[in-house]
């Protein structure tokens, strides 16, 4: 088994509660600022899976009153790049190349970001560079799926 990154890492060193999702959060931020402006609450990370929630605040609304279709994108990132921490070995490292999104219909709650991987991949075996989807449904509080992005990452050996 690969050895986890520092991210995972801390994640599984604080509580598995609200109290650690909401400190994990804060350092995220801390390390990506620009996450900050949909205010990201991890729920979930693991290797293959995370959950990512974002108010419904007006800072994120766009001139109709609806959560702003790139602020479901810098959720979508947010939620794929806890996913990546989580999945990518020691051994590896991975950076975001290409999105591609379908706006499929209004927000007007909080948003839910589930991101998992499209299809089954062992990082550990990647030789050389490698395109790998993390597909990222985004739904509202009803179920409803608003937002959908596959993401590519770039993901090669240290």
């Amino acid at each position: 088994m690969a050895a986890i990154g520092s991210t995972y890492a801390l994640r599984k060193k604080l509580p598995d509660n609200a109290l650690g999702n909401v400190l994990f959060s804060l350092g995220l931020v801390v390390k990506a600022p620009y996450f900050g402006t949909v205010f990201p609450l991890v729920q979930k990370m693991e290797p293959g899976f995370a959950k990512v929630t974002a108010p419904n605040w007006f800072g994120v609304h766009n001139h109709i009153g609806t959560f702003h279709a790139i602020a479901a994108c810098n959720l979508a990132e947010a939620a794929m790049g806890v996913l990546m921490e989580a999945t990518t070995p020691t051994s590896h490292r991975w950076i975001p190349k290409a999105m591609e999104t379908r706006y499929l219909a209004k927000a007007t709650t909080r948003l839910i970001a589930e991101a998992h991987l499209a299809e089954p991949v062992d990082l550990a075996s990647i030789t050389t560079g490698t395109d790998v989807i993390v597909s990222v449904s985004i739904t509202d509080t009803k179920g409803t799926e608003v937002v959908h992005c596959d993401i590519t990452t770039w993901v090669t050996p240290k």
